[in-house]
Formats: structure tokens, C-alpha cells, sequence
């Protein structure tokens, strides 16, 4: 006998009983972001690879160590999206839309990257994404922070994360303290370990965001950003943190956040929490101006940021009061053969009447009984009962299945969606 083929490791199913879940964050995320005036815009999720080299960087983990790549028969090499921003900023030079244009996007859908497997980290992974394109001035980067609070809120677990904000300033600034960094750790290199010392050579800011406890020390001391930085960057962050305080926003000021991707500039934030561990950050974004040009378009101006999806439902799946809607409102039985010719007849009369209402019929035959174990295994409201006797007298029969105040109760078929009507 052949062995049972298995999802990928790192991959993972997402099974009937989690969906409602799922699907009630993509609702949330769907409402706040048309609240915001957001459009969405739906991305390949195979790119070329160059795409990723030109704007991740080559000498970076993502595209040396966790991107799935491999030469189609054309013998193009292709990968599996690591992340969105690329992509969506590829589909907007190659449509025309930045030229003297002004856009709110967002897009939703499953990222890859060849990582060690853990919680809260998936080989495959479910992103939101939003990217805005052609706004200078401080006041896009708070909008976006103020949607993310709203989000939050909304789905109950605002305590449960911190905002953190950093500036890095323009690409000159940043070269100046990058060579003064790299000087500091050269003059500290037997307290660095083996990653650090990797990172000395490509890109030395990340150092700043070790998770060893060995280098916290030696990490604290180093010379800080915020004093190599410009008086546009500083009126840049100030201007957010006003706005953010004036609209009673909480936040923690990091001078150690950095991105991992190197075409971030001015501001960057994370919103983090202390209830997945080392898995902490939820979501994170910042300025990319540079980005653009970087990909061949003009140069133009771009915020954005990235949650992840399996991250947030972990979160609230810590919580104990996440109340989700039954996939089933009504459940039918019908026991007989003319009830059973009927009842489906009845049912898309229901639908018709009903728009919304979620009603599943039995299918498949079988004993009052055993339909009436899966009706209350549904998780509907209602059952609704028919057998051959209601049939012939023009009738049905209607239950209610979560509490004893009704008894099952005889009615005309159109009493029955009245009373349905009257129950949603």
C-alpha cells in the first residue's frame, strides 16, 4: 500500500473548523481598509527573480538562503514571492499608474521563504499588504499607523500590541552612520558572533537588531542613528509623533529598529506583542522612496507596510472571548422521498427569500435520528423538519436547536420563512 502523501513541511492546511477565523479578520481588513478609501489589487505569485535581486538585494538571507527559485522551461528563473512590495510596485511601473498619480493599495495573499519551520513561522505564509504611492509629507505615514490602531481594535486585542517608531533618515545620512557603526563594532569584533560578523560586511544596521543576549551590551553602546540625522528627516518624525500624540495614539520610540530591507528610509514601525515569544512582530512597514527608482521608475515617494496573517491568529487565539458566527443559520432534514424533492424545491425558495442566510440541507438520505445529530453538529439556530406527512399537509416543522424555550413547532412553509425572517 502506497504511502499517504503529506503537505510540504512548512506548509499547512487550513482545515474547515479554523476558516471562520480567517475569514473574519479578512472581513475586518476588508471594512477598515474601504473605511480609508484603500483600492485592492491582486498580484502573480511567481515574479522573475531579478525582480527580488534588484530591490531585496542579493547579498541578503532572503534571496541567498530562503527564496524558492527555479528556471521554468523557458529557462527563465522565477521565484515564489518572499514578500509583496516588490510586486505590487513592479505591477504599477509596468501599468503606468505612478506617473503624476496618487494611490492607496492593498493586496492579500500567500508569501514563501525557505525557513526553519516554528511558530508563528510558516514556509508559507498569508500576508496583508498595503503600499501607498506618490505622498511626500508626514501625514500618509500616520494614516497608515491610524488604520493598523483601528484594525487592532476592532479585533479586540489592541492591549495585546505596542507600537514602535524609528527614523533611519535619507540613504546619504544612513551611509555616514553606517561607516561610523561599522568602525564601532570593528573596534569591538571578539564580543560579536558569527551572524554579526556576516552582517558586518552586508549590512551592518541589522546587527543593531540581534536577538543574542551576549551582545545586548556591546549593541547598546553603539552610536545612534538619530544623531546623524538631517533637519528634514527630524521635522519628518517629529511631524508623525505630533500627530500621533495629538490623536492619542501610543507609541515607544526605538532607535535599535531597523528593517531588514535595505530600501527603507525616514520612518520605519513595528507593531509588536509579548504573547508569541520570539515571534513578536505582527506587523511592519516604513518609508521606501528609493525603491521606486531602484526598479526603473522616476522618482516618486512610497509607504507602506506588511502583517502577517498567521501571526495575528495566533494572537487572538490567546484571547477567550472571540466570538465567530456558526457556518450554518438553518439546517434541514428531510426524511421521505417526497420530502425530499420538496425540501430541495423549498430551500432555494428560502435562499430567495433569505439572501445571506446560511442554510444547508441534509444530503444522502438516512434516519430522523442521524439527521438530526448532524443539524445539531452544524452549529445552526434552527431546523428546519420535513417528512412526507408535512408534505402532504403543506408543512413543516421548525426547531430550535440552541436553547429549550421553543418546543418544535408546526407552520405553512411561508410562515416558516417569516419566522425566519423575524429570528435572523
Amino acid at each position: 500500500m502506497a504511502n499517504n502523501i503529506q503537505a510540504i513541511r512548512g506548509m499547512h492546511d487550513v482545515l474547515p473548523e479554523q476558516t471562520p477565523l480567517w475569514q473574519y479578520i479578512e472581513l475586518c481588513i476588508r471594512d477598515i481598509l474601504g473605511a480609508y478609501g484603500y483600492s485592492e489589487i491582486r498580484l502573480p505569485i511567481v515574479e522573475k527573480t531579478e525582480l527580488f535581486k534588484r530591490s531585496i538585494g542579493e547579498v541578503t538571507d532572503i534571496v541567498e538562503k530562503e527564496m524558492y527559485t527555479f528556471d521554468d522551461r523557458n529557462g527563465d528563473s522565477l521565484t515564489l514571492r518572499p514578500e509583496g512590495t516588490a510586486g505590487c510596485l513592479r505591477a504599477c511601473l509596468e501599468h503606468g499608474l505612478l506617473h503624476n498619480q496618487v494611490h492607496r493599495l492593498w493586496y492579500y495573499g500567500p508569501m514563501y521563504r525557505h525557513e526553519r519551520p516554528q511558530k508563528g513561522r510558516y514556509r508559507q505564509f498569508f500576508q496583508l499588504g498595503v503600499e501607498t504611492y506618490g505622498m511626500a509629507g508626514p501625514d500618509i505615514d500616520a494614516e497608515l499607523i491610524l488604520l493598523m490602531d483601528r484594525l487592532w481594535k476592532k479585533l479586540g486585542i489592541r492591549d495585546k500590541v505596542r507600537l514602535q517608531l524609528n527614523s533611519l533618515g535619507t540613504m546619504p545620512e544612513r551611509m555616514v552612520y553606517r561607516e561610523t557603526l561599522v568602525n564601532y563594532f570593528q573596534g569591538h569584533l571578539e564580543q560579536l558572533d558569527e551572524d554579526s560578523l556576516r552582517r558586518l560586511k552586508t549590512n551592518p544596521l541589522r546587527i543593531l537588531d540581534t536577538k543574542n543576549p551576549v551582545m545586548q551590551q556591546v549593541v547598546a553602546n553603539a552610536p545612534e542613528l538619530t544623531d546623524y540625522l538631517g533637519d528634514d528627516s527630524r521635522q519628518h518624525f517629529n511631524a508623525i509623533t505630533t500627530m500621533l500624540d495629538d490623536l492619542g495614539i501610543s507609541y515607544e520610540l526605538n532607535s535599535r529598529l531597523v528593517r531588514g530591507l535595505d530600501y527603507y528610509s525616514k520612518t520605519v514601525f513595528e507593531w509588536v506583542t509579548d504573547e508569541l515569544g520570539s515571534q513578536g512582530t505582527v506587523c511592519a512597514g516604513g518609508r521606501y522612496d528609493g525603491l521606486i527608482e531602484q526598479l526603473g521608475g522616476k522618482p516618486n515617494h512610497a509607504v507602506g507596510f506588511a502583517m502577517g496573517i498567521e501571526r495575528l491568529l495566533a494572537l487572538m487565539e490567546t484571547l477567550a472571548n472571540v466570538q465567530l458566527a456558526s457556518p450554518v443559520d438553518v439546517y434541514m432534514i428531510r426524511v421521505g422521498e417526497a420530502a425530499e424533492q420538496e425540501g430541495m424545491r423549498f430551500a432555494e425558495a428560502i435562499r430567495d427569500e433569505i439572501p445571506g442566510l446560511k442554510l444547508q440541507v441534509n444530503c444522502g438520505g438516512g434516519s430522523f435520528k442521524s439527521q438530526f445529530k448532524k443539524a445539531d453538529k452544524s452549529g445552526a439556530e434552527f431546523a428546519i423538519i420535513l417528512g412526507d406527512d408535512e408534505v402532504s399537509r403543506g408543512e413543516v416543522s421548525v426547531k430550535a436547536l440552541r436553547n429549550n424555550e421553543q418546543e418544535q413547532q408546526n407552520m405553512t412553509q411561508q410562515q416558516a420563512v417569516e419566522f425566519l425572517i423575524e429570528h435572523r
